[in-house]
Order: structure tokens, then sequence, then C-alpha cells
């Protein structure tokens, strides 16, 4: 069957050999075994379970949580000629019960479905009453309550195991930590399933983490000197922070467009849609815009707060660069964002349990955010890899982090935060520390403490930048209530004399340096960038014919290995790794006519 599934996946998906461990999840599956995948984004996850649903008899069914990942799938799929239908609530009256009649004549290879419509007892019984081939459950992360991403109807899924036992079911996911992996198998009853765990690194992807200053700003220079004209997700902390900024954007010439929960259905799916049907879209959006978007060229992504776990943060990231080419996980952070989120975590009504638990996640990220060693190490070894050298791409390997000895500043900040009671917050205690005589200074009186003005020396960006290191090495903590700082117990050796503090030394980005990137992130040199533009070009017109995003036509992988490679006959163009035989017949001709007039 190995035989059969080497040929398909030329023929179908113009693929000449696998990525590990792709061939031997096919393998475990083709044998009727079941499997759990960890993968990174954009590692080739879908081929896992698609190619199976092909050879084995009868239909594969996928359970996806959202609609937008299932409608992009299936055209990517029907453009490669294979046979396959979503089923969920978005669609027309009438539109389920014909993929039902379908499936039961045998006129489909694949079925994408939501959880909740899978798990209903009139979808079971259906299911009950045709051939399938296999079960994938895809974002499987969304099983696990102690997860970044939970879905209640996610734990229903462990009935495919009581129903269906001779099924093999694969579960795939690209994030997860040792304790969510254990507790994905546990719950989908995946005891006895091979594990392939593929690695983490997206060596592609550029990771840089900075000062939040003027974020908004910040946010234009690095899309402006960068990725002008690329597709790229911002995401938000706030709906209100999304609107304001997508607007903001959209005033400085990007072409930017909001997305969250408080926009209508309406305006969401057509946002959405221009983001994956047109080039160089900038989605600003909160963290519900993303999870399964099957969109690879997205150049960066941006973060303008602090994302509450490592975990979400991969997973955020994960979405820049999923075709191989280079791209950029860019974020601002400051004081404030710690303050919200941890005011966030203790304000919640969850269980203490679960606190401590969200608690060490956002000191984790906290953690890859302040170190100054290689991220990519220090996030790769929180999911258990280890990285033996520095990557080399990423802000910290490229530009090393400068530090100073802040421990007589660190001192001080934390004998005012005592002086004034451990009652205000950050903005204030800077105020009291440079001797600033403002009216809630004279309202208390803390002018007549022993700290007032001792910190003249420092700006107040430095002084945010100490508090927001102390905040988030433990030495103080935050009350949720009003964001009130106030002393830990950690800060006793410091503050004794016992302890030395090496502080970051936050430093503006300058624009000469973010040129220099700028170039390494080009996908073409200037000699081949009217060919580029030609084969975009006409991508896009075959697109808008058939009414699919340009990256259903073909990736820009693909497109690159076009233009590097220069194919004049179809016979060559099919040698291209994602040309399929359906896709040689279909377009071959246009795009060699297209490149052949810039060759």
């Amino acid at each position: 069957m190995m035989q059969e599934a080497y040929k398909c996946l030329e023929t179908v998906f113009g693929y000449t050999e696998f990525r590990s461990p792709q061939d031997e999840v096919v393998e475990s599956l083709l044998a009727g075994r079941d499997a759990f995948v960890l993968m990174p984004t954009g590692g080739g996850k879908s081929i896992c379970y698609q190619l199976p649903a092909l050879i084995r008899p009868g239909v594969g069914i996928v359970i996806s949580p959202l609609i937008a990942l299932m409608q992009d799938q299936v055209s990517a799929l029907c453009e490669l000629g294979v046979r396959a239908a979503c089923m969920n609530s978005s669609m027309p009256p009438g539109h389920n019960a014909e993929i039902e009649n379908m499936v039961r004549r045998g006129a489909l290879d694949l079925v994408y479905i939501a959880p909740e419509r899978l798990t209903l007892p009139a979808t079971l019984d259906w299911l009950s009453s045709v051939s399938i081939s296999l079960f994938a459950i895809d974002e499987a992360h969304c099983v696990a309550q102690w997860g970044h991403d939970f879905r209640s109807e996610y734990l229903q899924l462990s009935i495919l195991h009581e129903r269906f036992p001779t099924i093999p079911r694969v579960a795939l996911t690209a994030t997860a930590d040792a304790k969510t992996q254990e507790e994905i198998i546990a719950r989908l009853g995946l005891e006895r399933a091979s594990v392939y765990i593929s690695g983490f690194d997206r060596p592609n992807i550029q990771y840089r983490i900075t000062q939040k200053l003027k974020a908004k700003n910040q946010l234009l220079a690095f899309i402006q000197q960068e990725h002008p004209n690329d597709a790229g997700v911002v995401y938000c902390m706030s709906r209100n922070k999304v609107d304001s900024t997508a607007r903001w954007l959209h005033e400085q010439g990007v072409n930017a467009l909001p997305y969250h929960a408080g926009l209508s259905k309406e305006e969401r799916q057509q946002n959405q849609e221009r983001f994956l049907r047109e080039d160089g879209i900038v989605i600003v959006a909160t963290i519900a815009f993303g999870m399964g978007i099957d969109k690879p060229d997205v150049r960066f992504v941006a973060h303008l707060d602090l994302p509450k776990s490592i975990e979400a943060y991969y997973q955020e990231t994960g979405r820049a660069g999923r075709d191989g080419l280079p791209s950029t996980a860019w974020m601002v952070y400051g004081l404030e964002d710690v303050i919200k989120l941890k005011q966030m975590m203790a304000g919640s009504e969850a269980s203490e349990q679960f606190k401590q638990i969200e608690q060490r996640k956002l000191d984790a990220m906290l953690g890859l955010a302040e170190i100054t060693s290689c991220r990519r190490q220090t996030l790769l070894n929180y999911f258990g890899e280890v990285l033996k050298e520095p990557c080399g791409n990423c802000d910290n390997c490229l530009t090393p982090s400068q530090t100073w000895d802040g421990t007589d500043a660190a001192r001080k900040a934390l004998s005012c935060v005592y002086r004034t009671g451990q009652r205000f917050g950050a903005v204030h205690i800077i105020n009291v520390l440079r001797g600033k005589m403002t009216d809630k200074v004279s309202q208390f009186n803390h002018h007549q403490t022993s700290t007032f003005g001792i910190g003249e020396d420092l700006s107040d960006s430095q002084w945010r930048s100490v508090f927001r290191q102390l905040v988030a090495r433990g030495y103080l903590s935050v009350n949720f209530d009003h964001g009130q700082l106030f002393l830990n117990d950690r800060c006793r050796r410091l503050l004794r004399g016992s302890e030395t503090l090496e502080l970051r030394l936050d430093v503006a980005v300058k624009a000469e340096k973010n040129r220099t990137k700028r170039e390494r992130n080009l996908p073409v040199g200037e000699e081949n960038l009217v060919l580029w533009e030609a084969l975009r070009a006409c991508r896009k017109t075959l697109a808008e014919e058939q009414g699919v995003p340009p990256y259903v036509i073909f990736h820009d992988a693909t497109l690159k290995a076009m233009m590097d490679e220069k194919p004049a006959t179809l016979q060559a163009l099919a040698t291209i790794s994602g040309v399929g035989q359906k896709k040689l017949d279909k377009y071959g001709a246009t795009f060699l006519e297209a490149a052949r007039q810039h060759y």
C-alpha cells in the first residue's frame, strides 16, 4: 500500500517524497492503526490523513473546529481533483443532506465536519450506515482543558472510539507541551496509538521582541520598512484596540482590516475572505482569528500585546511562513501588558488550580520575552526540545542584547514602592522617583518620602523597563483591583545587599538594521523581480477565475521554484514540487506562457 501512497503523493499532491514522519503516519493509518501526530504548523499534517483517506476504502471524516478552515481545505482539495466536501451550520438548506447521500453513493473521498455536528445522534447514525476509511481529529489540542484553546465540544469526541472501535483515528496538533499531549491521548482514548513527534522548530521564522514605546508607530515602521505589500496578522488584546489599530493603519496607507467577535458575522467573513484571496492584506485581530487558517504566504505576525502563554505565542506566530519562506514574528510589550494579564488572571472565576497553571504559563512567557540569550532555544526547550547551538535567526542572536547593572535602580524602585505604602501603580511610583510634583504626589505627601527624586538619573521609559523586569522576575507583584505594586519575599536579598541584578538594556531599534533584515526577507532578488511578479499576476488571474485564494492554485514556494528552475515544457514543469497532475493539466500551459515572456 505504501507504493500506492507514493504514487498518490506525486500524482495528486505534486510531491516526490514525504517529510518525516509523514510516511510513518501514512503507513500506520493504511494498516488500520491509530496515531497521534505533533507536527509544527506548515509541517504537512493534512497529507498525513488526506492521503490514506484516498487509498483506504470508504470516506475520510475530518473533525475541524472552524468553518473557514473546512472551506479553505475543501477548495484546495477540489483543485487537486480530490472529491471533498464539508458539513457545517453555514451551508444552505439541503446541503448537508445531499452530502450524506453522496457519501452513501461513494461519491466523496473526504468530508470535513464540525465537532458539534459530528456528535449529534442523527450524524452518528448516518456514519454507522456508511463505509469510513478513517477519522482525523484536527487541532486536537482543543480537547485539553489545561491547554490554551479549549473547546468543550471536543470532549465528546471519545465517542468515536466507543462507537467505531475498528476505524483508525488520528489526532493532530501543532501545539502541545508534555502535559497537554498526555491529556489529548487520555481524553480521546488513544493510549494504544503510535505517537509521532517531528519537532517544534520553524527555522524560517525570525523571532523578535522589543520594548513597547509608541506601539502603533513601531508597528507601522516595521511594516513599511520590512514587509510593505505583504500579508500579515497583527494581534491585539482587546476589540477596541483592534478597531483603532486597523483604522489608524489604514489611514497610514496600510491595507488593514479588523477581525473580532464583536463585528457582525458578515463583516468578519468578508474581511477574512479578502485576507485569503487578496495579496498584501493585513488583518488586525484578537486571538479569535487564525486557528486553522491555511494561508501559506503570511509573511509576518505581530503582537501589540503580550500573549498569556508560550503555547498561545507559538500557535499565533506559527501562522507566519507556512510555505517555508522567510517570515517574521515581531512583538512589542511593556509593563502594562504584564499588569493587565496578571489582573485578568487574578480576577477570573477559575479554580485556584487553574489560576496557578495559568500563572506558570505567563511566567514562562515573560521569561521568553526577557531572555537575553537565543529565543529559539528557550522556545523549543519549553516544549521539551533541545537546540544545541543558538539559532542565528532571532533578535538576540542577530543583535546580542546589552545588559547593565540594575542593582541600585532596582533597590530604589523597591524602596519607593515600600515607602509609598505598596498601594500605587508604576506611573505614580515613577513620578515619585523622578521628583515630579503631580497632584497625586502632593495629595499623599509623597514628596516628603526619602525616595522622592532619588531616580532623576533615569527617564520615564527607563524606569518602566526596570519595573517591567522586576515584575517579570518576581520581585514585585500586582494587585488585580487597580494594578498596585507590592513587594514579594524574593526582593529581601536584593534590598539587604546580598544579591545583585543584571537587567536588559532596552534600546530603540534603528531603522538601518530593519532595512537590512527586510532585504533578507525578500523572496527574490532584484534580477528575478519581473518574472516573480508575472507569475504572481498569472496566479491571481486564475484564482479570480476559479473563485479561490491564490495559494490554492500554487503556493509561493512553488512559484519560487518555477522562477529558479525556469521550466520550458510541461514535462519540466511537472518536476516542480507542488505541481500535481490535475494542476499541470489545468494550469501548466498558462504558467509556461506567462513565464516564457520574461525568461
